[in-house]
């Protein structure tokens, strides 16, 4: 009897492992991922506004269709990243993503921020070097380390009122996205 045990323990701990590391490696199989739908967008240091999300219609990265989306894809292999521009005076957010499409920071206007947005996104090693005093900001410069080289940013707008939505959209167009110039 106890041997019976023994046998059923093991097979529902071995099948307990092979379980989790099956699904812990499945979406490493996955070709379509969050990465290479923003990469399909063309989306590389420049804000680009994602198009308004239509009832009935695909909606592949589950956008909510009462916001305002812009979205930039950003290397910091190519040296720092930089987001400057001023959003409307209406709720806002970011979000600064990696590949595998995990936030690694977020702020929104609340957050003592305000209207103007000037984000600075550095690497490990560019993070060394602005320690250092070899990298210039300017004053006022809010500076994010990101774990990884390839990034992307997306930010949301909530204009109160539908009329408003262009005008939105058009602010956020004019946020610049990538190296500085």
């Amino acid at each position: 009897m106890t041997r019976v045990i023994l046998w059923l323990l093991g097979g529902v701990l071995l099948g307990g492992i092979i379980h989790i590391l099956v699904i812990l490696t499945l979406p490493l199989l996955a070709e379509e991922t969050t990465w290479s739908r923003v990469s399909a967008l063309e989306a590389r240091n420049r804000m680009l506004i994602l198009p308004q999300v239509e009832a009935g219609k695909p909606n592949p990265l589950g956008l909510d269709p009462e916001l305002v989306y812009g979205l930039c894809q950003v290397d910091l292999a190519e040296g720092p990243a930089y987001l400057r521009g001023m959003l409307p005076d209406a709720f806002w957010s970011l979000a600064l993503f990696n590949e595998a499409g995990a936030v690694i920071y977020s702020t929104t206007n609340r957050d003592g921020i305000g209207q103007t947005v000037d984000l600075g996104i550095f690497n490990a090693a560019q993070t060394r070097l602005l320690a250092q005093q070899q990298l210039d900001i300017e004053e006022g410069l809010l500076v994010v380390e990101a774990p990884a080289d390839h990034l992307f940013v997306l930010v949301r707008l909530s204009p109160p009122h539908e009329v408003m939505r262009t005008r939105f959209a058009e602010r956020l167009a004019a946020v610049q996205c990538g190296p500085r110039r």
